[in-house]
């Protein structure tokens, strides 16, 4: 139990691999914070009881929502250990080519996935900084070393957080506050799965690609996400783990 006395604000929480950080956090030993636009209440509820965790709706790229969401986590736990930028657009997205990408859509990626996170480190970092210190986990994607084809937002904003999770390590690690991300491939989460145009999408070329020839589940990734918010992480920071089943050998 690698962090017990930890509280962790999780965002995209509700469902999906960030309903599966949840889980395992909260059976790391940490008090979790589930935030989502997707009834954070109710998962909640399934998780455990009050008093290790709770729910808040949080629409991550607006930056009002998110400060309410940062102010209701520290007056219920206190404190912020862990933010964990999970909140994305993916799941229901249709591969498309990138001229046929509506400029709605385009817009509406970039808000969640890139502008979110920035939202979020923006209203954490003030709470970690008084504690003195604190872990950020981004979440990328190993789709950003591929270059895959036919989802350029989704490409285009994973390839920001990996920036982002760099520059901001810069400008948090002399408060204490590592940055670092996880860049998995793909999850078949049970958000994915319910997308038959994203499961089926290049499902032969990833599973050739790997060296692990096999499906991923959350459970795949969940270790990863564990390490880079627990103390065995805390000389670590910028930095990108690749999470894929071994098919990209190189750093982001």
């Amino acid at each position: 139990m690698r962090l017990v006395g930890k509280v962790a604000l999780i965002t995209g929480g509700a469902a999906g691999i960030g309903f599966a950080y949840a889980r395992r956090f909260l059976a790391e030993g940490a008090r979790v914070v589930v935030a989502d636009v997707a009834d954070p209440v109710s998962a909640a509820r399934k998780l455990g009881t009050e008093d290790r965790v709770f729910g808040v709706w949080t629409d991550v790229s607006d930056a009002a929502s998110v400060r309410g969401m940062v102010d209701a986590a520290a007056a219920r736990f206190d404190r912020i250990d862990v933010l964990v930028n999970n909140a994305a657009m993916f799941a229901a997205l249709k591969p498309r080519p990138f001229d046929e990408i509506s400029e709605p859509e385009w817009d509406r990626v970039m808000a969640v996935n890139v502008k979110g996170v920035w939202n979020c480190v923006r209203a954490a970092a003030p709470v970690m900084r008084r504690q003195g210190g604190g872990r950020i986990v981004n979440v990328a994607s190993a789709i950003v070393a591929k270059g895959t084809a036919l989802l350029l937002h989704y490409v285009t904003s994973k390839g920001a957080v990996v920036a982002m999770t760099r520059a901001l390590a810069r400008e948090l690690g002399p408060l204490g506050i590592t940055v670092n991300a996880v860049a998995p491939g793909l999850i078949l989460s049970d958000t994915v799965q319910a997308n038959p145009d994203i499961t089926a999408f290049q499902s032969a070329a990833v599973m050739q690609a790997r060296s692990l020839k096999r499906d991923a589940f959350p459970d795949d990734v969940e270790g990863a996400v564990v390490f880079l918010a627990s103390d065995d992480s805390a000389f670590m920071s910028g930095q990108t783990l690749i999470v894929d089943g071994g098919s990209v050998f190189s750093t982001l």
